[in-house]
């Protein structure tokens, strides 16, 4: 994990790698000329002022995401400045957004690969800021190579993404290592970062490797580290229990399903939050198996539980004065003769029967379970995060998280914590004539219902599950869980960890007493 620093030193006399300042479009009087952003004035004195200058003529726009890089000016320790576009500049008051910051600090670390330490030059007016440069230079440095013969290295700096072990530590300017405000920004920065990189991690990880048993493994492990009960049902604890639907969906793998539940209690806690994660460590879609050219990356449809995992051990971490419990649903659905068939019933743990139309459909049986169990702690609010349903790419593409939720006020309150970290989220809708479509004349409903509106219809099936007078959401992340493109910003290529810090934000929120 990349190391994060503050630092009061001028750039110049720093010893390190690289220098990074940001570059803006100009707008205005100045549109269309490359302006040097706030930061990186110690920079542009040492090239007389002519820094934006040398970049135009290499090429620099500013645009978003744009990297260039040249040599530092004479008198600098460091040999390099990589200058990082930030997009336009802004109109009102100059201040570039969090996101703005935490993206261009991202691309900037993950273009520094096989670097040792990068110093950060870029606009940081307050702590905030500077948690957002910090949290993006964590995020873009992640690198996942475990299993390639490149990571073991040799010392040399060599041995992990394109051969380069990632950036080794990143010092921000402009910062004030003894403000208190500016020391807990930056320890929140590496404790949200930390546990998401391991979500995604787990994410990364194959199918072979990371069955249910071993997801519990990973948490037991985790929950031992920072002071979390853990408790692990595994297959005779389930069947004990009446969990139909995890069983149901895990019966058909060699790999025994299992639900973990992390406790997370502050003594100074006023309120209870409630997470549920679906954790398929693989989908084949069981006997309703998935057509060729859909399996390759079911390693992400554990997604879900990662990112509550995670956020349970960040909750921990940082001392959140708010009770968080998290349920994880772990199964592998894979085909077999004991597998769960079309057509099959299962008795669910509320109690409720469910026809089984669509064996690909198990995200949401899986959920069911732990929904109701989790209900039965009667928390403030319940938060359930799956890869659950195409339909969602297809209304919103690959990285935006649908909300649902059965109170319209929480719904909004989600929807905005979740813009306020930097993450695309957007509020849908349960309309309740879509119900009709999962009744079933065998059992009390159906997993599957109407084709159009597959995204709600599967969030309607998990509200039935939820405890009477609990307040709850759904967010399906499928589309933002697993970047299949190249990467931008602070997003790797694979595992992104989304959604953990939606719910981090989350439990700050109700910690501090405003989330009502």
């Amino acid at each position: 994990m990349t190391a994060l620093t503050l630092s009061t030193a001028a750039a110049p006399g720093l010893k390190v790698d690289a220098i990074v300042v940001g570059v803006a479009k100009g707008t205005g009087p100045k549109s269309g000329d490359l302006v040097v952003a706030p930061g990186a004035e110690a920079v542009d004195k040492a090239y007389d002022g002519r820094l934006a200058g040398v970049l135009e003529t290499l090429g620099a726009s500013g645009g978003e995401g744009e990297v260039t890089k040249l040599p530092a000016p004479s008198g600098f320790k460091a040999p390099l400045v990589l200058a990082v576009g930030l997009g336009a500049l802004p109109e009102k008051d100059g201040s570039f957004s969090g996101e703005t910051l935490r993206r261009a600090a991202g691309v900037a670390a993950r273009a520094l690969a096989g670097s040792k330490k990068a110093a950060f030059a870029l606009p940081i007016e307050d702590a905030a800021d500077a948690g957002a440069v910090g949290e993006g230079a964590l995020l873009g440095a992640y690198s996942f190579d475990v299993y390639k013969e490149t990571a073991k290295g040799d010392g040399s700096g060599k041995g992990a993404k394109n051969g380069k072990a990632p950036l080794a530590e990143a010092t921000l300017l402009g910062g004030k290592p003894r403000d208190k405000a500016f020391k807990a920004a930056i320890e929140r920065a590496t404790a949200v970062s930390e546990e998401l990189n391991r979500a995604r991690d787990l994410i990364n990880t194959p199918p072979n490797d990371l069955n249910p048993e071993a997801f519990a493994a990973v948490a037991q492990a985790a929950a031992k580290e920072h002071g979390i009960k853990v408790q692990v049902l595994d297959e005779k604890a389930l069947e004990k229990g009446g969990y139909g639907g995890i069983l149901g969906v895990g019966v058909g793998s060699a790999s025994a399903p299992r639900l973990v539940k992390l406790s997370y209690t502050s003594s100074k806690a006023k309120k209870h939050l409630a997470f549920v994660g679906k954790g398929i460590t693989y989908d084949s879609g069981g006997i309703s198996l998935k057509p060729a050219g859909h399996n390759e990356t079911m390693k992400c449809d554990m997604s879900g539980a990662a990112a509550v995992f995670a956020a349970v051990v960040a909750a921990s971490r940082l001392g959140l004065e708010v009770n968080v419990t998290g349920w994880l649903a772990l199964a592998e659905n894979m085909p077999s003769g004991s597998a769960t068939r079309p057509g099959d019933v299962l008795r669910m743990y509320s109690g409720k029967t469910v026809e089984v139309l669509n064996t690909d459909a198990e995200g949401r049986l899986v959920l069911a379970d732990a929904l109701a169990k989790a209900s039965e702690e009667t928390p403030d609010a319940i938060v359930d995060v799956a890869t659950l349903t195409g339909a969602m790419m297809l209304a919103l593409g690959n990285r935006t998280f649908g909300v649902m939720a059965n109170d319209d006020s929480f719904r909004t309150a989600v929807y905005e914590a979740a813009e306020e970290v930097g993450e695309a989220a957007w509020p849908m809708p349960l309309p309740d004539h879509l119900l009709k479509g999962m009744d079933s004349p065998t059992a009390d409903i159906a997993n599957m219902g109407e084709r159009y509106g597959g995204g709600l219809v599967a969030g309607l099936f998990l509200k039935e599950f939820v405890g009477e007078g609990i307040t709850w959401a759904h967010l399906d992340i499928a589309g933002p869980a697993f970047n299949e493109q190249g990467p931008f910003g602070y997003t790797p290529k694979g595992g992104t960890g989304s959604a953990v810090r939606t719910l981090v934000r989350l439990a700050e929120i109700t910690a501090a007493g405003d989330l009502g």
